[in-house]
């Protein structure tokens, strides 16, 4: 499929224009951050199985009618998505405490929630994505109560499919990003953007090593074995025609002076 002019460049992807005007291409680039954008790398081959597996996944959540943007995977790097207006806030689904809630909440690391916490981050890179309320959403009306209501009964329904998928083959899903957006074309609110080992928090049953994006931000090893380990579990890094193993080549880092 031919791809348009470049609409939009952020941290982790590229969205070209496509020959219909309701349909655009998602492209996965290799690019790795952290810290809000103060830690970064380029490491070969992360945004082939981004792809693979975000698609993998959707997929599968449509299947149990939780309708997302994903139309088909052209190739190895670039899904032909549905165009949509991405609502500015990130829901954070937590099943296990780590991360900024262990740090503000002074939980120990690794507990085990009693139910699974639904957070609400404003995307905005400039403010470091500030977590904010229900009452903040409504009240500045990015969304209105029975939309909200609406996703987070589907991040609840996600977060079930996720768990139980990932159980299945010896993970625990810790924690995940999820994003949505506003079709104008099928008046509807989609499940967008992606869900992969950059979005998600993922723990190997037994040994807890880690199989996300932990792996850079807390330069724990080679990254590209961690995603290539999940892609393996759900039964999809064997298809040659979609995903070869991945030489890794050392990340390129890139500093940020404090000015």
């Amino acid at each position: 499929m031919k791809k348009g002019k470049k609409l939009y460049e952020g941290k982790a992807k590229i969205i070209y224009a496509s020959p219909d005007k309701n349909l655009v291409i998602q492209h996965f680039k290799d690019d790795a951050t952290a810290f809000n954008n103060q830690k970064k790398a380029t490491i070969d081959g992360k945004g082939i199985l981004n792809n693979r597996i975000s698609e993998y996944i959707l997929q599968n959540l449509n299947q149990i009618g939780i309708k997302n943007h994903l139309v088909k995977r052209i190739n190895m790097r670039e899904q032909l998505i549905k165009l949509v207006e991405i609502i500015p806030i990130e829901f954070i689904v937590r099943n296990i405490a780590t991360g900024s809630l262990t740090k503000r909440l002074g939980i120990e690391d690794g507990t085990m929630l009693n139910r699974p916490l639904i957070e609400y981050c404003l995307k905005n890179d400039e403010l470091g994505d500030p977590l904010i309320s229900r009452e903040h959403i409504l009240t500045f009306d990015w969304l209105n109560v029975i939309e909200l209501d609406w996703i987070t009964e589907e991040c609840r329904r996600i977060n079930d499919f996720l768990q139980g998928m990932f159980r299945g083959v010896g993970i625990k899903l810790v924690d995940f990003k999820v994003e949505f957006g506003r079709s104008s074309n099928e008046n509807s609110i989609l499940l967008a953007d992606e869900i992969s080992p950059d979005t998600c928090r993922l723990w190997d049953t037994k040994t807890e090593r880690k199989l996300d994006k932990d792996i850079f931000r807390k330069d724990l090893g080679n990254l590209i074995d961690g995603y290539q380990e999940v892609a393996r579990r759900l039964d999809i890094l064997h298809e040659q025609s979609n995903i070869r193993p991945i030489k890794f080549t050392k990340p390129k880092a890139v500093k940020i002076k404090k000015r």
